[in-house]
């Protein structure tokens, strides 16, 4: 296990390398400069040239790039902002708590709502609320995320008044963005959730459990949904890192100051030091979310540990022979 840990935790540091690299040559690549971008159209040449020796763009693109990187590794420099003048990991601290928070209650909000009703919907096949659950999963699935966020304004900001239009001050500010993140997310898990259990449920150990008398609680929760989990919780994992780095549109949509609005208008000025620190901080939380999914794979299936065991006791009788070899 530990092994595993070490070895995908090394695999960090190309994944890491590659996002970085892609990212600086898009934004090196485009058109227009920082210097230009922060003092505007009416400055003068002279000026933006200084700027622009200044953030080192008078460098080959690849100078700037290893200096980059080394300063990142060997100091655990990633530069300032070009516009605040600030550390970058200081606005993305500052920022990044309202994510998370819109993350991580879409993703549970959408498990409590698209689970159960995958269950329900698998139990009764081909029933009422199985059909208007599949409807309703296919539309919501099917609907872009700024236009239900500007539905969710229109409605209970616009017309009934009962939630703020945008901001992060208090808990009320975040019920539209949580709503419009989890409902997609529901719609994915309840499909999800739907066609793992009407695969379980077939299966011969289902139709075992029924026969010595289990009640059909007990059958659903216990032995099939226990089993269909694995693929669930991959969901779950996905969902959430795709969600702490896709919640750029939801934050644009309700002017909510997260790491999404923050990328957006450090893509605008051509802020590249802050691009590359929240690229390279979502990458590598996104990757840190799957390996925890991956070890949670162990705890969850008898199986998974079984295999965990049997490895760990081959490696301990191959060291055993090696000693006595020599």
């Amino acid at each position: 296990m530990v092994k595993y840990v070490v070895s995908r935790l090394l695999l960090l540091i190309p994944i890491i390398v590659g996002v970085s690299f892609i990212v600086f040559s898009i934004l090196s690549l485009t058109p227009s400069d920082p210097a230009s971008i922060i003092l505007g159209m009416n400055a003068e040449q002279e000026a933006i040239d200084a700027l622009n020796r200044q953030l080192g763009f008078d460098k080959p693109f690849l100078v700037r790039y290893a200096d980059y990187v080394i300063g990142a590794v060997t100091r655990f420099d990633f530069g300032k902002s070009y516009i605040t003048q600030k550390p970058v990991f200081e606005e993305i601290a500052s920022r990044f708590p309202n994510t998370l928070l819109i993350a991580f209650a879409g993703v549970a909000l959408s498990a409590l709502i698209g689970i159960p009703i995958g269950v329900y919907s698998a139990v009764r096949q081909y029933s009422v609320g199985d059909a208007i659950a599949s409807v309703s999963a296919m539309f919501l699935a099917a609907v872009p995320g700024f236009w239900l966020g500007m539905t969710f304004m229109l409605i209970f900001s616009l017309w009934l008044g009962l939630l703020p239009a945008s901001g992060a001050n208090t808990w009320q500010h975040f019920l539209m963005p949580v709503l419009t993140m989890a409902l997609p997310a529901a719609a994915q898990m309840l499909r999800l959730t739907r066609s793992t259990m009407l695969e379980t449920i077939r299966q011969d150990y289902i139709r075992t459990a029924r026969a010595k008398g289990a009640s059909e609680r007990r059958v659903i929760f216990t032995h099939a949904l226990k089993n269909a989990l694995l693929p669930i919780i991959t969901m779950l994992g996905i969902n959430f890192g795709t969600q702490l780095s896709g919640a750029i549109i939801v934050e644009s949509v309700f002017s909510i100051p997260g790491i999404g609005t923050l990328v957006v208008s450090s893509i605008r000025m051509k802020d590249i030091p802050q691009v590359m620190a929240a690229t390279i901080f979502l990458a590598t939380l996104f990757c840190l979310i799957i390996l925890f999914v991956d070890l949670l794979y162990a705890f969850i299936d008898p199986r998974i540990r079984a295999k965990y065991a049997k490895a760990k006791v081959n490696y301990q009788i191959g060291r055993a022979s090696c000693r006595e070899r020599v």
